[in-house]
């Protein structure tokens, strides 16, 4: 028997996402509270500048005071998709200490303070629920702690920012340069106007820092992901890829050590195999890859941004919550029981594809290879193009540490046959 009350809702933010939750709230109205077990309404929208006209939304319920909206008492769930951390984490912990539940989109908030903020919700006995804020439309975080609560995630490879991933794909299937494909997306709406965020791997950083703490029930802050841009990346790199048979792809990857016995977090661009499942992910899609011990490798892909997509998750954890709220129970919240340490970049351990600018003449690939060897660096393959007294010398090793390489690559710049190191890219995904 459907319960005749409404759960009423408090949403923070009317923008791109926002609207596009008010609206499938508004127009899926009879679907929602079917599903629920109880009517969902509307009760206040926040937004920071009242004028402006939102069609479909009564004005009588536009507000520029959220932390009076958060704070009302009445509030069942607060829905945040405003971003960033402030006011954003005081809004959140008001809404907890004033009996509401929370759905949120923010990563950038979550991967620096989730930790605080589960503690907020557990201690009020309130659901903070946000599978919009990693990959979209893309149901990823309720498998990783819920689906998945039995086995052991051992790794999470993925493409979880549909702008850079727009970019590198139009380097891969057109030869454009960085800043020609850049100035496309722009043009198409996948790129702000300031696409710093995107491009240097911040979003995808705190979206790592999300996946690795559920995945591998740790604590995992946006401090302690690895984070390195796709800026550099030319169509050279993307020339010398399809050499080896790969592609180029902005990679957010949080894995377990062999050992068990600690984690990591990174985000780079990375060469990767066009026989593995990523490659195939074009324009501004998202996929993630999850390999764990008992289900084996699976694959999450769609649509990882956008009003709509974006809306869909939040929805989604709006229906979860609010029907926890009918049950007077909870959902899932912080597992990070196993505690492992969050190691370092030069603990990691992969292949490596360095590029050299080299004197062409006898001798120098024997120096080279000398330099690989006393710093424990096992090559896999070697090529050497030149002329007129230049050449480049590629070479891919086998699996080695990021420390390692790092020493083998400063011995590299003293020799004075090796006129300069053109590009240091890593390889994933084999």
């Amino acid at each position: 028997m459907m319960r005749t009350r409404p759960l009423k809702v408090a949403l923070l933010g009317c923008g791109v996402v926002g609207s596009e939750v008010a609206r499938i709230m508004t127009t899926h109205a009879d679907d929602l509270a079917a599903r629920i077990g109880a009517p969902v309404e509307l009760a206040g929208v926040a937004v920071r500048r009242p004028s402006k006209v939102r069609e479909g939304i009564d004005p009588a319920l536009v507000t520029t005071d959220a932390t009076a909206l958060v704070k009302r008492g009445d509030i069942d769930v607060v829905v945040e998709v405003i971003g960033g951390i402030e006011p954003a984490r005081s809004l959140i912990t008001a809404a907890f200490e004033h009996g509401a539940s929370v759905v949120s989109a923010n990563k950038a908030l979550l991967a620096q303070d989730g930790a605080a903020l589960h503690a907020a919700a557990e201690r009020q006995g309130k659901d903070l629920y946000y599978e919009a804020a990693v990959a979209g439309a893309i149901p990823l975080i309720r498998p990783l702690r819920e689906s998945l609560a039995g086995d052991k995630v051992n790794r999470v490879l993925g493409i979880v920012n549909g702008t850079t991933n727009f970019i590198l794909d139009k380097m891969d299937s057109t030869g454009a340069g960085y800043q020609e494909a850049l100035d496309e997306a722009t043009a198409l709406g996948y790129a702000e106007a300031d696409p710093t965020a995107d491009v240097e791997g911040f979003d995808a950083a705190a979206k790592a820092a999300i996946l690795a703490g559920i995945a591998f029930h740790t604590r995992v802050r946006l401090d302690d992901v690895y984070r390195e841009g796709m800026t550099e990346v030319t169509a050279a790199d993307f020339a010398s890829a399809k050499n080896m048979g790969c592609t180029i792809k902005l990679l957010a990857i949080c894995e377990r050590a062999e050992d068990g016995g600690s984690v990591t977090a990174r985000v780079h661009p990375a060469m990767i195999p066009l026989s593995h499942p990523l490659a195939s992910v074009r324009g501004a899609y998202n996929a993630v890859f999850v390999e764990s011990d008992a289900s084996g490798q699976l694959m999450f892909y769609g649509p990882g941004a956008g009003g709509a997509p974006t809306a869909s998750a939040v929805l989604g954890d709006l229906v979860a919550v609010c029907r926890n709220r009918l049950n007077s129970t909870t959902g899932p919240g912080e597992s990070a029981y196993a505690g492992l340490p969050v190691s370092g970049m030069g603990e990691v351990v992969t292949r490596y594809h360095i590029s050299l600018d080299v004197a062409d003449k006898p001798g120098v690939l024997a120096q080279v290879a000398t330099v690989f060897a006393e710093h424990g660096v096992s090559i896999d393959t070697v090529r050497q193009q030149g002329k007129d007294g230049e050449a480049s010398l590629v070479v891919v090793t086998h699996r080695a540490s990021d420390a390692a390489l790092g020493g083998t690559v400063e011995a590299l710049r003293k020799l004075d046959t090796v006129r300069g190191v053109a590009s240091i890219m890593r390889v994933e995904g084999e």
